[in-house]
């Protein structure tokens, strides 16, 4: 008894820091100086005068109509980049994207046909949304440079211009062309 009574004590004292006051600290300090992203950056719309949640900067989503800019595909998987199961995946994928792309030539970029780690990137690269820009201008029936600005405008670009590349957020392109009149 003599030995257990000091280390429940330890335990004891190391959760209420750890599990009690440290917890308490970061959340109050993530509320304090970036309020939008501690509570999960999610985006919001007035429909019918009433206010609607539609989801969240940081969780991507799967949209699948022609007019819309597609991301990632979605799923986890620990698949090698080399296994058959992964190169059939890939090639699938490829087939898909050609089909809905008909009028498009360039080479597909990978991040259109292969998956994440996470499985819900937010954000495809600039060359997988310039890609989908004729499908999207086609069956809106606007402008491929409508499209482009809808682009630009949801584009963040390189860390410190220095680390990474642009990216641009799927949803926020896909708001932008919303409100934009359709076919």
């Amino acid at each position: 008894m003599k030995n257990v009574m000091p280390a429940f004590k330890m335990l004891l004292i190391m959760s209420v820091i750890c599990g009690g006051i440290y917890t308490v600290a970061l959340t109050g300090i993530g509320q304090l100086f970036f309020p939008e992203k501690a509570n999960g950056s999610i985006v919001k719309v007035t429909h019918n005068g009433a206010e609607k949640v539609i989801g969240s900067k940081l969780l991507g989503q799967e949209f699948t109509e022609a007019q819309f800019l597609q991301g990632r595909p979605s799923g986890v998987s620990n698949l090698s980049g080399v296994s058959s199961e992964q190169k059939d995946a890939v090639s699938k994928r490829v087939e898909q994207l050609k089909k809905e792309n008909p009028d498009q030539t360039a080479r597909i970029p990978a991040d259109l046909v292969t998956g994440s780690g996470s499985g819900v990137d937010p954000e495809i690269s600039l060359a997988g949304a310039h890609y989908q820009i004729p499908r999207i201008a086609k069956a809106r029936g606007i402008s491929e440079e409508v499209v482009q600005k809808a682009i630009e405008k949801n584009t963040t670009g390189d860390l410190f211009g220095k680390i990474g590349e642009p990216r641009v957020n799927v949803l926020g392109v896909n708001l932008h062309l919303k409100e934009l009149k359709t076919k």
